[in-house]
C-alpha cells in the first residue's frame, strides 16, 4: 500500500520524514538506513540532528549506506556526495565512521568498487530504510531512465537533466559536472523493508504524478515504487498540485 502525505510546507514534509526515520532508529537501534543527497534532504538531515541533540535520538549502532556517488570526486571535494552527508548529518551525530559506508568515486577499478558495495549492503541483509528523493525525469539514486533498470550498484551515465540539476553545486558550470556516476540499483531499493519517498517544488509536480498514478514503467524509475508493499510519499501542496488519486493510493492532507 502506498501512503501518500501532502504538508504545507517543504519544511513539514522534512520534518515528517525525519521522525518516520528517527522512530525506525528507535524501534531498531541497530538499523541499517540508504540515504540521499540534494537540496531536498538537508531539511531532513537538519531535523535529525535537532532529535540528536536534544538527546531524543542516537545512531550509535545505526548502519548506512549512501546512494550514490560521481564517478571520480574523492570525499573530500566538496561537491562529492561523501562531503554532503559529512557536512549536513555525519558529523553532528554519534555515528561512528566505520557504520558510514559510501561509494568511492575514485576507485581505480569501478567494477571491483560497485561488487564491493553491493556485498557490503547484502552482509547486513539489505536496507531497513532507503530514503529517496526524485528527479525530474524520474531517477532514483542516479538509476536513470532506460529500456532496463539494473538491479545491483553499478555504473550509470547522467542524462543531460540530471547533470543541469546538479550544476547548481558547481557554481552553475555544466561542464564541471561529472558524466558518469556509481549508484546502488534498483533491487537494494525495492527490497527495502522501507521506502519514503520525499518530493518538495512545483518542479516536481508533473513526475510525481507519473511515477505514482502512471504506468509502472522502467522509463520512469521511481514508478516501480509503486510495486513497494511500504512505500510512504511525503510532498508538499506545490509538489502534490498535479496528483491524481489512483487505485492502491492512500491520500492523507496534514
Amino acid at each position: 500500500m502506498m501512503v501518500v502525505v501532502v504538508r504545507r510546507s517543504a519544511a513539514a514534509a522534512a520534518a515528517d520524514a525525519a521522525r518516520l526515520v528517527a522512530d525506525a532508529v528507535r524501534r531498531k537501534p541497530a538499523a541499517v538506513l540508504g540515504l540521499p543527497t540534494g537540496k531536498t534532504a538537508v531539511p531532513f538531515y537538519a531535523a535529525l540532528v535537532a532529535a540528536h541533540r536534544r538527546g531524543a535520538l542516537s545512531f550509535e549502532r545505526t548502519t548506512t549506506f549512501n546512494l550514490d556517488e560521481f564517478l571520480g570526486l574523492g570525499p573530500d571535494v566538496p561537491q562529492s556526495f561523501q562531503a554532503f552527508l559529512r557536512r549536513h548529518f555525519f558529523r553532528h551525530v554519534d555515528l561512528a565512521a566505520s557504520r558510514q559506508h559510501a561509494l568511492d568515486g575514485t576507485a581505480a577499478s569501478w567494477r571491483r568498487e560497485v561488487v564491493r558495495y553491493e556485498r557490503a549492503i547484502q552482509a547486513v541483509q539489505g536496507l531497513d530504510v532507503c530514503i529517496l528523493g526524485i528527479g525530474r525525469n524520474g531517477h532514483v539514486a542516479f538509476n536513470e531512465p532506460a529500456t532496463r533498470l539494473r538491479p545491483h550498484t553499478h555504473r550509470q551515465r547522467l542524462t543531460l537533466a540530471t547533470r543541469r540539476d546538479s550544476a547548481a553545486a558547481f557554481g552553475g558550470n555544466l561542464r564541471a559536472v561529472p558524466v558518469e556516476a556509481l549508484t546502488v540499483g534498483m533491487g537494494a531499493i525495492l527490497t527495502a523493508r522501507e521506502v519514503v519517498l520525499v518530493a518538495t517544488g512545483s518542479s516536481k509536480a508533473a513526475i510525481v504524478n507519473s511515477a505514482l498514478t502512471g504506468p509502472v514503467t522502467p522509463r520512469v524509475p521511481a514508478s516501480l515504487l509503486q510495486r513497494h508493499p511500504r512505500l510512504t510519499v511525503l510532498l508538499d501542496r506545490a509538489a502534490a498540485s498535479r496528483l491524481q488519486k489512483g487505485p492502491g493510493v492512500v491520500l492523507r492532507f496534514a
